[in-house]
This record gives structure tokens, sequence and C-alpha cells, in this order.
């Protein structure tokens, strides 16, 4: 136990210096040299990343950690119901624009059902039936450009349509807006952080290789966000896809919670 905590000591508290040596090489990457096409601004977008890897290592990676630790495995998942169960009206939308109607109807039956539960608890026969949507989605199945890569601090890696459907989804998802009690309404305030470790959690062996065991991270993880985001566009737009690994999972870290 000592020497698993002196390990980990030693790893946090080389983090800065190899935050600092990360913002310093990144920052003389002339437009000329950067590694992908698809990445015009790798200069300030490593800068970014270096931020968010410093954020993980002393914010969310800890508390991820403890959450799993302490949090029992039934607690975990109405946690991860209740996340899921906030992203249905979203998906209820963007299906909708999507001409997806079958999706849409039943995002918007086990929205009312699990309601009765908050979430917390899934009450329907086939919990994954929904096939989860963002406009970002919406966007690509019009055809819509993907745009610049953006690794955005907080938020995590982007592209310019990615990013923007996650803005058209947080200001039309009327979860935002619900007032009903003190209790939900703390709830709504808690359900970004929560949501933010809940994933971290859930993808801890994954994120934890791709950050401490890659030669370049920022270029695994860039690597990664696309063929995850992939996936999900081609199944949106009726592509084949057999992305769907455990790393595939990795796009979904630090997005805004559903």
């Amino acid at each position: 136990m000592f020497a698993l905590s002196k390990r980990r000591r030693n790893r946090i508290s080389a983090a800065p210096f190899a935050a600092i040596l990360l913002l310093a090489a990144c920052s003389s990457v002339p437009d000329a040299e950067r590694t992908d096409a698809r990445d015009p601004y790798e200069g300030s977008n490593c800068k970014a990343f270096a931020f968010n890897m410093g954020l993980d290592t002393h914010v969310l990676e800890p508390a991820a950690n403890g959450y799993r630790n302490v949090m029992p495995p039934a607690g975990r998942r109405a946690i991860d119901n209740h996340i899921d169960w906030t992203g249905l009206p979203a998906t209820t939308f963007n299906s909708t624009l999507q001409g997806r109607f079958e999706n849409a109807g039943l995002s918007t039956v086990h929205f009312i059902v699990n309601s009765l539960t908050l979430g917390l608890v899934d009450l329907t026969e086939d919990p994954k039936a929904v096939k989860s949507q963002d406009f970002g989605q919406t966007l690509a199945s019009f055809d819509v450009p993907e745009g610049n890569y953006l690794m955005v601090p907080v938020l995590g890696p982007n592209t310019s349509r990615s990013l923007t459907g996650r803005v058209v989804d947080s200001v039309t998802n009327p979860m935002s807006f619900l007032k009903a009690g003190d209790a939900v309404q703390t709830m709504q305030t808690l359900r970004a952080p929560v949501a933010a470790v809940s994933t971290r959690a859930n993808l801890f062996e994954v994120f934890n290789d791709v950050k401490y065991n890659s030669l370049d991270p920022y270029a695994r993880t860039r690597s990664l966000y696309y063929q995850g985001r992939a996936g999900r566009i081609n199944a949106t737009v009726g592509k084949p896809t057999d992305n769907r690994t455990a790393d595939d999972q990795f796009e979904s870290f630090l997005e805004d919670p559903k």
C-alpha cells in the first residue's frame, strides 16, 4: 500500500514539470510541421491539452479513483442511468431533425417512464434500445463539414462541428431549464461535475493508458477522438463501422454531460 502511494506521489509531483515540458514543445511546433492536416491550431491545442492533463492529474483522476473505491456498483449504475436519462431530450430533438422518428419516439417513452425515478432506475425493458444522438451528428447528417480539430480547455477534444453541436445541445435541452424543487435543482447543479467524475471512473484504465503509456499522448488522444467520433457519425449517416472498441469510448471523456 505504501509503495503504491509513494509511486503515485512521485507521479503527481512530476506532473507539473511534464506539463511545462509539453507546453514548451507544443508552443515551438511550426505550422509547416504539424502532425495532422486536420489540426491547423496544433500549437494552441497542445497548450490546452497540457492544461487539461494537469487538471486531470490534480482534480479529476483522484476524484474518479475515490469514486471507484467508495461508490458501490449499484450506486454507480444509478448515477450512470441518471446521466443517460438527462440526455434523452437531446436525443429526441436530434433524432427528429434527422428523420429517425422511431428513435425519437423510443427516447421520449424512455424519458417519461424513467422520470418516475429521475432516471436513477431504468424501468424500461430494453435500456439500450435508444441510440444517443447529438446535434453534431445532426449537422453531419446534413453534410455540414467537420471543420478543424480543437482541443478546448476543460471540455477536451472537439471539431468545429462537434463543438457547435455541443453548444446547441446545451441551450436546447429542457433539462437545463427545469425548475422542480430543491432536490431536483441540486441534482441539476451537480450533474456536470458528477458526470465528469463518473465518465472518468468508467474509463479509468483506458484514459490512464493513453495518459501515462503513450509516446505522444496528444497525438494518440486526437487519433482516438477521431476514431470514436467517426463511429458515431457513420452510424448516424448509415455507413458501416468497425470502430466499436473500448478505446472508442475515449471520445466521450470531458464532453458536456447529456
